[in-house]
């Protein structure tokens, strides 16, 4: 009988025991599921990782428990001191219409079209110049230099004999004729006016001495020579721009470019002059992007009847372009790989997921999404890199990698 009471009573206590270790292991067990779940990292320093409360090695500040994270290849989880600190904030995308008119700034420079150089037609010395300072007007039919030359002299010479022949009867008279035309015509080669061919009939002056007219007006851009100076045909005497029409030119994103064409309206508005706007349209865009800063050179033709601007002046032009509507969000909201696009989206609450996009037009910061995307899931407008950042650094990889277009 007291054996069969010991009996029992060892089993009773070894089922207590049991017991007791089974609650100890469970207890643990809880204890070590929570220890795995939870982190602890520093809100100013993120590299800091422990696995127990306690202070930051580097700024000292209180450790912030996370939760692991247990989200999907292309998702993150973030606490909300986490959203609050990287100013994360999302909403709701709608199709818009939105104005694509866009402000480009640019610098006044000269017309190289309007670029015209004055040179000399015969070899020769350059006796006189009439204008020798740089920006000094010159008017069409303005004397601008006097050239002695020899070869010009000779001409007068046989211009003259010719028509002192012409009176003469005959074969000579009609002789002088031709030899008249032929000294013209090389007179006028040489650069003479009219006016100065014709007073050589009444004057009978074999002169070395010649003035030369100029056939343009504009503002002194170069001097190229000097009195004294010996020329030869062809030489450039000054170079000369006319200022009543400038040009504006701007460089431009590529991404903006594909919406520029050729004959577009703009509205041209000045730095110097803020009262004062023209309008304008692009008269070029450059076929060739600049390799080093990837923009692309595109140019206003501006009128400047009055002379009132000046080249060096900074232009803003506001190029009109239709309205388009689609989505469109902050560039900054959109991550950009070498071969990729993609946004960060909000599945719920502290969730975040990254989808890859297809973009189109940019203008004044805005981007258009042209990739189908659920409407009912914010979209990450602000702290997209931050979530990026983040991301690259819990999980050491791009979270595109693998999905490239």
């Amino acid at each position: 009988m007291n054996i069969s009471k010991n009996i029992g009573l060892l089993s009773l206590l070894f089922t207590l025991m049991t017991a007791c270790n089974t609650e100890n292991k469970e207890v643990h067990s809880q204890h070590t599921m929570n220890k795995e779940a939870t982190f602890y990292t520093c809100s100013m320093d993120p590299q800091v990782k422990e696995d127990k409360p306690g202070k930051c090695p580097i700024c000292h500040m209180e450790l912030t428990p996370i939760k692991k994270d247990e989200s999907g290849a292309a998702e993150i989880g973030l606490s909300e001191q986490q959203i609050k600190l990287g100013n994360i904030t999302t909403q709701l995308l709608t199709e818009t219409q939105s104005s694509l008119n866009q402000n480009y700034t640019g610098v006044l420079t000269i017309n190289q079209e309007k670029i015209k150089t004055v040179s000399s037609r015969a070899m020769g010395r350059i006796e006189r110049l009439y204008f020798k300072t740089i920006g000094d007007f010159v008017k069409q039919g303005q004397a601008v230099y006097q050239l002695y030359s020899e070869d010009i002299a000779i001409v007068k010479q046989d211009y003259i004999a010719a028509y002192k022949q012409l009176s003469i009867p005959g074969d000579f008279g009609k002789n002088a004729q031709t030899l008249l035309n032929v000294a013209k015509d090389k007179l006028l080669f040489y650069g003479l006016r009219n006016a100065q061919i014709e007073a050589l009939k009444t004057s009978h002056e074999i002169s070395p001495y010649t003035i030369f007219y100029s056939a343009y007006s504009g503002s002194i851009m170069e001097v190229m020579t000097t009195e004294g100076s010996y020329v030869m045909e062809g030489s450039d005497v000054l170079k000369l721009s006319n200022l009543t029409t400038l040009w504006l030119e701007t460089q431009v994103n590529i991404n903006y470019a594909k919406n520029l064409q050729i004959g577009q309206k703009a509205s041209i508005s000045f730095v110097d002059f803020p009262e004062k706007v023209i309008n304008a349209r692009i008269s070029f865009i450059n076929p060739e992007i600049n390799l080093d800063s990837r923009l692309l050179l595109i140019r206003l033709e501006i009128p400047n009847k009055n002379l009132q601007l000046k080249p060096g002046m900074q232009g803003i032009a506001k190029v009109e372009q239709a309205a388009v509507k689609g989505l469109f969000i902050p560039i900054n909201a959109v991550i950009r790989e070498q071969n990729a696009s993609y946004i960060w989206v909000e599945k719920k609450p502290g969730l975040f997921e990254n989808i890859m996009v297809e973009t189109g037009l940019e203008w004044n910061g805005m981007i258009e999404i042209k990739s189908k995307i659920d409407v009912s899931k914010k979209v990450v407008i602000t702290g997209a890199y931050a979530i990026n950042s983040e991301y690259k650094f819990r999980k050491g990889s791009d979270p595109m990698e693998g999905m490239k277009m």
